[in-house]
């Protein structure tokens, strides 16, 4: 069953990553046409928009599949693997390769992350949430996207998809924790799963965090918010296993290592945000 849930969770990656790279694609293509169309019809209009779109829906459904066999602390980690994904499509959509600098950020913020899910190694817990965590999660949840979002307001255009990636990853994160304890009521029935609140909500999440997708996707280049949305959605998937259903991460001798792997994290994204990736184009020539 665990093998499943990885593979499901690999499929999911491959899915988000091809959508995130169409997508961003479509942004690109709407942001150099000049027509009196709104932003919003502009990419309504989009094939490749709309084919992103069905990528998306498709990874959804892995990752649901994926969520009802294995645990949060499993699976969502796994979907980090959206990175590499997205290094191959984006590379094959856009024509171009990221330089040297991106991808050793990316492979530092991969291995950094790998490591600590490692040395933390989360397990147990049980398949629901309490009612009280989640009341208190939602505040917290609220709070942090809200802040994200006035802070990118301010943010030249990298910093403000890095950010708003941040917030979406957020969404995301939510979203799948609401889904895992939506299926971990299946034992008692259909019936009580569709009776409870979780399904609703997550669909309610999720359908925001998509809009909101679209518009970190056309704050600014893929390579300032891709990492954002897939590591940040990993490492608080991990939280909301502890938080909501009470996983265990290791800790004890391993807690400097894990600080060792979170800083090796955190060096790539800044070696990520100085790349000439995420520098404006002066020359015309197409960026991720």
């Amino acid at each position: 069953m665990m093998a499943l849930s990885v593979c499901l969770a690999l499929l999911a990656a491959l899915g988000n990553a091809a959508a995130s790279v169409l997508q961003r694609r479509a942004a690109a293509n709407v942001g150099r046409a000049k027509s009196g169309t709104s932003p919003t019809g502009a990419l309504l209009r989009q094939r490749v928009w709309i084919w992103g779109a069905a990528l998306l829906a498709v990874s959804g459904i892995c990752q649901a599949l994926a969520l009802a066999t294995g645990p949060l602390s499993v699976v969502q980690p796994v979907m980090s693997t959206e990175l590499l994904f997205t290094l191959v499509v984006g590379g094959i959509v856009f024509r171009r390769r990221p330089d040297r600098r991106a991808r050793v950020a990316f492979a530092a913020m991969a291995v950094g992350l790998g490591l600590f899910l490692a040395l933390a190694a989360p397990s147990g817990g049980r398949e629901t949430a309490l009612l009280v965590h989640w009341l208190w999660t939602a505040v917290a949840v609220a709070v942090a996207v809200g802040l994200l979002i006035l802070v990118s307001l301010r943010l030249p255009s990298a910093a403000r998809a890095a950010v708003l990636g941040t917030a979406t990853a957020i969404g995301f994160a939510c979203t799948a924790a609401l889904l895992k304890d939506a299926f971990g009521r299946l034992p008692d029935g259909i019936g009580e799963v569709l009776t409870t609140w979780q399904p609703y909500g997550a669909v309610a999440l999720g359908l925001g965090s998509f809009v909101l997708l679209q518009v970190t996707l056309r704050a600014g280049s893929l390579a300032a918010s891709q990492p954002a949305l897939t590591l940040g959605d990993a490492l608080l998937s991990v939280v909301l296993g502890v938080v909501l259903f009470d996983e265990r991460v290791q800790l004890g001798w391993r807690a400097p290592f894990e600080v060792v792997a979170l800083g090796l994290l955190v060096a790539g994204c800044l070696e990520l945000a100085r790349s000439p990736l995420l520098a404006e184009d002066r020359e015309g020539g197409e960026k991720w």
